[in-house]
């Protein structure tokens, strides 16, 4: 079989919730900014007692100064051996994500890298995004991590990503950036809400377990959000494992989610008005009326108002190209309710441009 012709899933990596399969569609963006010379944030978590030290700006440094503050989390009930993790943040808070905290119907429960563990409950969600916020309610004193600037990421970095894979809390593995702005989708969600994001490709290890925790750069700030891996199959009931594609939420998404998310404002979502047919691959094409099982644009809705019609094909996003329905749903994410964008798409196969005034939307 040629490489071309492999076909790979996007699954999430929470490690006792369902898996939610969709294609990997994407873009390379090899170009980044200059790394930035900031100071290493400056943690007061210990080493791990017994462990010899290691200076702060070595792989093990990093682990171990941020290990401490990235926390397993379990159903308090059931007492599953982990399903998900997350990591520390001011202001006695967690952030991981939305499918681990969904996937717990039970108290939720985190453990600490020393086995101490602490209640918690649920903030806030945001299922379009795959993140949510829970608040702690016995904290344990232990240094919250920084966000750092996904955007300064660039192809070859060197990550740390620490979590629970397979319920193995405190697993730290390490790798490189492998792709920036990878358009992909989560599938649907709750609410029946399509997460798609612009991820940060990792060759990292990341496994059923990771979601939720923290991606690092060499000075330990958080750069992503594990969520999700791309495999290759598994036997029925299996659980598939790492092949070197990870995807992260870029910090830069998750830090503004989490700020909606603690405010208390749901916090809408940017919205086209239109159905997207997720089976089109030449870019984003809007549904017909009958395949959409209604009006596939919204009447008076943002692409009503533009001139958009069921069946135009849109192929370009404020700048940036679009593949198909899932590139434009990750591209859609990083804006705002009335924020306007210019499109270029197709009808008859014709190009044609339109200014489009984004709408909002909570479902």
């Amino acid at each position: 079989m040629p490489v071309w012709a492999v076909v790979l899933t996007v699954v999430v990596v929470a490690l006792a919730s369902a898996g939610i399969g969709g294609a990997v569609g994407g873009r390379f963006a090899a170009q980044g900014a200059e790394p930035t010379e900031d100071q290493a944030p400056q943690l007061d978590n210990e080493p791990p007692s017994g462990a010899p030290s290691r200076a702060p700006d070595t792989i093990a440094g990093v682990s171990q100064r941020v290990s401490p503050s990235v926390v397993s989390i379990q159903d308090s009930d059931a007492r599953l051996s982990g399903n998900g993790s997350g990591f520390v943040i001011a202001g006695d808070h967690v952030v991981t994500n939305n499918h681990v905290a969904a996937a717990l119907d039970g108290g939720l429960e985190v453990v600490y890298s020393d086995g101490s563990t602490s209640e918690a409950e649920i903030v806030d969600t945001r299922p379009e995004s795959d993140l949510a916020v829970l608040k702690l309610i016995e904290p344990l004193a232990v240094e919250p991590l920084e966000w750092g600037d996904s955007g300064q990421a660039t192809v070859g970095d060197s990550v740390i990503a620490i979590g629970a894979p397979l319920g193995l809390a405190g697993t730290v593995t390490t790798g490189i950036i492998s792709a920036v702005d990878r358009p992909v989708s989560l599938g649907e969600g709750e609410r029946g809400a399509e997460a798609a994001i612009e991820a940060l490709q990792t060759d990292a290890a990341i496994n059923p377990g990771n979601s939720g925790g923290p991606l690092v750069d060499m000075q330990g700030r958080v750069i992503g959000v594990n969520s999700a891996i791309a495999t290759m199959g598994a036997p029925e009931g299996g659980q598939s494992g790492s092949i070197g594609l990870g995807f992260a939420i870029p910090s830069a998404d998750a830090e503004a989610v989490v700020n909606d998310l603690l405010g208390g404002d749901p916090a809408a979502e940017a919205d086209l008005g239109a159905e997207l047919d997720a089976g089109y691959e030449n870019g984003a094409r809007i549904q017909s009326d009958a395949n959409a099982g209604g009006e596939a644009v919204e009447p008076g809705g943002p692409a009503d108002q533009a001139g958009l019609r069921p069946g135009d094909v849109i192929t370009e996003f404020d700048g940036e190209p679009v593949g198909d329905a899932d590139a434009l749903l990750a591209l859609l994410a990083e804006k705002r309710p009335d924020d306007e964008v210019r499109v270029t798409y197709e009808r008859d196969r014709e190009p044609r441009t339109a200014d489009i005034t984004l709408g909002a939307s909570t479902d």
